[in-house]
């Protein structure tokens, strides 16, 4: 595959993760304000209060910082950086784990960027 094409399956795997990453982002903050809000009906039940307390903390905060750092990887693609290649090599792998959307996105990701055509512009 010539060097022109690989740059568009670059920026569309940028473009992907950039995409995804700031859908994330929304979704984390959805997420923490529904069981904060949620979290004033059971304020009464101990138990419940500190489970509830915990995962609407605890699973925005991961759901943010994937997705933080694959937006910040998808950036760096943009600009040929050779950490944003490693980076997003990396959540692509992750990412595969999140079936169906998250194995496209994670196996178009890794056969674009493991290509040898690929490994060349960011070198």
């Amino acid at each position: 595959m010539e060097e022109s094409a690989m740059r568009k399956h670059v920026t569309l795997v940028a473009a992907l993760h950039i995409g995804f990453s700031t859908m994330g982002i929304i979704a984390a903050m959805i997420v923490f304000f529904v069981l904060s809000f949620a979290g004033t009906f059971v304020s009464d039940v101990d138990v419940a209060s500190v489970v509830l307390r915990f995962i609407g903390i605890f699973l925005p905060f991961i759901i943010g910082i994937a997705s933080v750092l694959g937006l910040i990887g998808g950036i760096g693609l943009l600009g040929y950086r050779k950490w944003a290649r490693i980076l997003v090599l990396v959540i692509a792998a992750v990412g595969c784990l999140n079936f169906p959307l998250g194995t496209l996105k994670g196996v178009y990701s890794l056969w674009v960027l493991m290509q040898d055509e690929t490994i060349v512009l960011f070198n």
